[in-house]
């Protein structure tokens, strides 16, 4: 894992960075080549970030809230510390639920975990919406990036110092540090089309292109079959996104290969490239803090408190996210977007600029929801989105609980878990498109495949509730080594829903209307991945344990089925397509919205 990691950063010869490329279309505009230094920055901040990601959210953060809640908790009847010298070992009493108080309220310490998450993810919602159009402006893109991870790398070294009695204090780290996370991957991301577009093999390309479409038009001068209708306004694939005579057939869908424009093949190795490196940096760090937990479990601070191990590790993994933030500040470009007209309202009124641009951000939010709920498919398609995504963030939390509580799994096995799950989702991620192609699926089918097979999990745990199972002492996850098959068939059903349900939700976007439609996408995953975990709270605390939380998990995560099934993929492209001609005639809806943003800047031409 570490020489794949190593190996992205030996540098090729670069290109001159001192050279504009075209000429700006703002005053500020950085025109200049990207570079192999350039895009390694870009490459970092994943491999940063995606260790808390893996690491921190999905494996020891969870572990260590409930460990410090359990730490400063007493049992449910008797009362007595649920950790220590005077907690019970064995007995009816041993068995009892582990309490905290929060509010006047008394919760289970898994639960107070998932309360925790729930709201995190709530918080990290409304973040990324308002921040993503601050990110477009001026030095914000970078300056965004930076803060947020610095800030959440802080957060998670700052673990270390919360001792039990502070475990309120922990939760709120928590919530900043996973509203960082989401929002710096939102800013991240935004870097990405800036950095193709200045590729030196891009704009050659888009030379070699244009010369090409003039002779292609040259060649065609007075044919009027819709076929050869091409202008500068053509995409690479075939569809004219506007015109007055334009049409759209079957076999102009089927025939041009959305993959040959060179921008988004650029954009997909590159992008492909920083997931494979990001996680393979979590691997690596999740085998360091595996040794490390080993390592301080044979020492006395496990004695002192069970937490202590676990927040070392936290500070490990805080100190990689901001090491290699720090490489992304030195060697990424700041590229600064138009500037902020403030010129008008001298003194404080930067802030009002920018409160207008959050405004404009949820009112563009709206308005892309507006043109969405015109379209059938897409419609359909993000309620099964919106159930799926918290179907899979809630299987992710519990999960992590129930190994802790009711397998009484080890700090170090749950690592191992984690570590098993990470890589069958880099593997299902690669494995789904040859069976796909294999089976000769479509890919509404081969997304109703992984969904059933991802129900298996749920189900599975359901079987110890059957009463001659639940007396055989094994199967329905009554054996810890029972949870290891079910994480290899969530990391390869996760990984083959992530890169389907993107892909099949693009083919319904109108054309132009890509990065509205994209964040209404995301605006619906992050949305609904807080319903999930504070339901599975509550059924916790009504029933005292986390395996009543699959009864509701195997609910969400069937009824996406028969909405999936209902998609038309090939209707609903063709009436995004319809969507994309009326806006382009009406100057409305995602385009209009670009326009209304110009009016927030002062762009001297």
């Amino acid at each position: 894992m570490l020489s794949s990691i190593l190996a992205a950063f030996r540098s090729p010869s670069e290109p001159d960075e001192g050279t504009q490329q075209r000429p700006p279309r703002y005053v500020g505009e950085d025109t200049t080549p990207t570079t192999h230094r350039e895009i390694l920055g870009w490459y970092s901040y994943g491999i940063a970030a995606e260790v808390f990601a893996v690491c921190g959210v999905g494996s020891f953060l969870p572990l260590t809230l409930e460990q410090l809640a359990r730490e400063h908790g007493s049992l449910q009847t008797s009362h007595l510390p649920c950790w220590g010298p005077d907690a019970p070992t064995d007995g009816p009493q041993a068995d009892e639920q582990c309490m905290v108080g929060i509010m006047g309220l008394r919760i289970t310490t898994s639960s107070f975990a998932m309360y925790t998450f729930s709201l995190a993810v709530l918080i990290q919602a409304l973040t990324l919406i308002s921040s993503s159009a601050l990110a477009d402006y001026e030095r914000n893109r970078k300056n965004l990036l930076l803060s947020f991870g610095f800030i959440g790398s802080a957060t998670s070294m700052l673990f270390v110092l919360i001792a039990p009695s502070m475990y309120i204090l922990g939760a709120m780290l928590v919530v900043i540090g996973v509203t960082c996370l989401g929002s710096s991957f939102v800013v991240l991301n935004s870097f990405l089309p800036v950095l193709v577009a200045n590729d030196p093999s891009v704009q050659q390309d888009r030379a070699r292109g244009g010369e090409e479409m003039s002779n292609l038009r040259s060649d065609h001068n007075g044919d009027n079959s819709e076929s050869n209708n091409w202008d500068e306004n053509d995409s690479v694939d075939g569809i004219h996104t506007t015109g007055e005579n334009t049409r759209f057939t079957d076999e102009d869908l089927k025939s041009k290969p959305q993959s040959s424009a060179p921008e988004l093949q650029l954009s997909t190795k590159i992008s492909s490239k920083g997931i494979g490196l990001g996680y393979s940096a979590a691997v690596f760090v999740q085998v360091l803090s595996i040794i490390l937990l080993v390592t301080l479990n044979k020492t006395k601070l496990a004695e002192t408190s069970a937490t202590l191990p676990m927040r070392f590790v936290l500070l490990l993994v805080g100190i990689w996210w901001c090491a290699f933030t720090f490489v992304t500040r030195r060697w990424l470009r700041t590229r600064p977007g138009p500037p902020l007209d403030t010129s008008s309202h001298p003194g404080g009124s930067r802030w009002r600029v920018w409160l207008r641009l959050i405004g404009f951000a949820w009112k563009s939010l709206w308005r892309t929801i507006t043109v969405a709920v015109k379209l059938r498919e897409v419609v359909i398609f993000l309620v099964a989105w919106f159930l799926l995504s918290d179907a899979m963030a809630t299987v992710s939390g519990t999960a992590i609980l129930f190994a802790r509580t009711e397998l009484k799994m080890s700090t170090v096995s749950i690592a191992l878990l984690s570590i098993t799950v990470t890589v069958s989702g880099m593997t299902g991620a690669f494995l789904w498109p040859h069976v796909s192609r294999k089976l000769g699926l479509k890919s509404n089918q081969t997304i109703i495949v992984c969904i059933a097979l991802f129900e298996l999990i749920p189900l599975y745990g359901m079987l110890a509730y059957i009463p001659f199972v639940k007396n055989w002492g094994v199967i329905g996850l009554q054996q810890p080594w029972e949870i290891f098959p079910l994480g290899i068939v969530h990391g390869l059903v996760s990984g083959g829903l992530a890169s389907y349900c993107r892909s099949f939700f693009g083919l319904m976007i109108p054309p132009g209307s890509e990065a509205a439609f994209y964040a209404l996408y995301a605006a619906t995953d992050k949305g609904s991945s807080f319903i999930g975990p504070a339901v599975v709270g509550v059924l916790i605390d009504a029933t005292g344990q986390v395996r009543s939380g699959f009864f509701f998990i195997a609910i969400i995560i069937v009824l996406p089925i028969p909405l999936v099934w209902m998609v038309n993929a090939d209707k609903g492209r063709r009436e995004a397509l319809a969507m994309a001609e009326k806006l382009d005639e009406s100057h409305g809806g995602p385009a209009q919205d670009t326009q209304e943003a110009e009016g927030l800047l002062a762009s001297e031409q």
